[in-house]
């Protein structure tokens, strides 16, 4: 049975067998692809999970990106940057997603999920419209900084930016947030 341990700092695989999986993966295995996957399944959904705020989607989403990153698997030059390449692929479905949701909800529509809504509280409501009005690239970051507990280095990797870059992103998108939320964490209408 293999050991298989998480991704380095730099989102790399450093784990021998872990690389071994990937160059196989690269290659055409479908098993080595399909542990891959399974190794990062959970961090993949919560990636999915942030951006959508919705289990279904999330799982339908996550879906999409692995069929999508088996197609193009042969093409990924740098085995080692399977899990950047991977989120990457996710992260695009989730914002083609949002912007799908936006032409047909209107972005102060929150579903009504009838007990469970009187559990999340008006604040977190509030924070995730206003993340949710924030451009990509200060969105991008700020969800992966803060929901993902990504390191600078991670982000600037799956990002392709960068980490002065990643930096700059998170202060100016924690900044338009405090301007949307307000003070006493009301949400503004900007």
């Amino acid at each position: 049975m293999l050991k298989i341990e998480r991704p380095g700092e730099e989102g790399k695989l450093k784990n021998m067998e872990e690389l071994e999986l990937a160059r196989a993966a690269c290659k055409g295995d479908e098993e080595a692809f399909y542990a891959l996957v399974t190794i990062h399944r959970r961090r993949l959904y919560q990636i999915a999970y942030s951006y959508l705020h919705n289990e279904g989607d999330a799982l339908e989403l996550l879906q999409e990106a692995v069929c999508r990153a088996w197609m193009k698997c042969g093409k990924l030059k740098q085995p080692e940057a399977f899990v950047p390449w991977i989120i990457r692929i996710l992260i695009h479905l989730c914002v083609d997603e949002q912007k799908r949701r936006k032409r047909m909800v209107p972005v102060d529509h929150v579903p009504n999920t009838g007990a469970s809504t009187e559990m999340i509280s008006d604040s977190k409501l509030d924070l995730e419209r206003a993340l949710g009005r924030l451009k990509p690239k200060y969105r991008h970051v700020l969800i992966l900084k803060y929901y993902q507990d990504m390191t600078i280095a991670d982000i600037a990797n799956i990002l392709e930016c960068p980490e002065g870059t990643v930096k700059t992103r998170i202060h100016q998108g924690l900044k338009l947030l405090k301007h949307k939320i307000g003070p006493g964490g009301v949400m503004l209408h900007v």
